[in-house]
């Protein structure tokens, strides 16, 4: 083995790593912000009475869970614009990630408020509660203490999807990695850097997130 390693370009390039990591993790945080809200939507609309909202539930979570991402990402930005839909390149890659992640979160959604026993909301009505009121007070208090685990675990996967945004010349820390890798021909040093920062990144996030669930679960 002749490869002999330098760290300098890793000792020049460190704070702009990590600020690129620190931006894929904001995206995937804004991301998942959005995805949840739709996907509550979605999970009550899932849990209604009506077929049709039912059927179309199943149809978009059909369609984006079994997608790959990159294709989506591929639509959203090369896609969209050649019918009049143009999105730069972080919002288009943020939405599609967002509406890549709502898919996964209104199963977990639906899961939680499916596992609600039927005699709190019964309660509920018992003592005059609207419908409104019991989903606000009672369903979705109860609901994300069941899914606050899962929640977690769908941040740091979509955490690490960021990398995907690398595609489309977004400036995460993959593609900062790519065109130092480029430019200097270090590869070992620098995806070496990249994957520890990765991987100390999502250890945080997992130690905060359990300490999360500890104070709310």
């Amino acid at each position: 083995m002749n490869y002999v390693f330098n760290w300098t370009v890793i000792e020049k390039n460190i704070g702009a790593m990590i600020e690129a990591l620190g931006f894929g993790l904001l995206m995937a945080v804004v991301a998942i912000a959005a995805g949840s809200v739709i996907g509550l939507l979605l999970a009550f609309l899932a849990v209604s009475k009506s077929k049709a909202a039912k059927r179309a539930v199943q149809l978009f979570v059909t369609i984006f869970r079994n997608t790959p991402i990159l294709i989506l990402v591929f639509i959203a930005y090369f896609g969209l614009p050649t019918i009049g839909i143009t999105l730069s390149k972080v919002p288009s890659f943020v939405v599609t990630l967002a509406l890549y992640s709502s898919a996964y979160m209104e199963e977990v959604f639906r899961a939680g408020l499916e596992a609600i026993p039927k005699g709190i909301i019964e309660a509920g009505q018992a003592i005059g509660l609207t419908r409104w009121t019991i989903r606000v007070t009672i369903e979705l208090p109860i609901m994300f203490k069941k899914v606050l685990p899962s929640m977690g675990n769908y941040l740091i996967s979509l955490f690490k999807d960021t990398s995907i945004a690398s595609s489309i010349t977004v400036g995460e820390l993959t593609y900062l990695s790519k065109c130092l890798t480029t430019q200097t021909f270090r590869v070992f040093e620098i995806w070496l850097t990249t994957g520890a920062l990765y991987v100390v990144a999502c250890y945080l996030i997992a130690f905060i997130l359990r300490r999360i669930e500890k104070r709310f679960v």
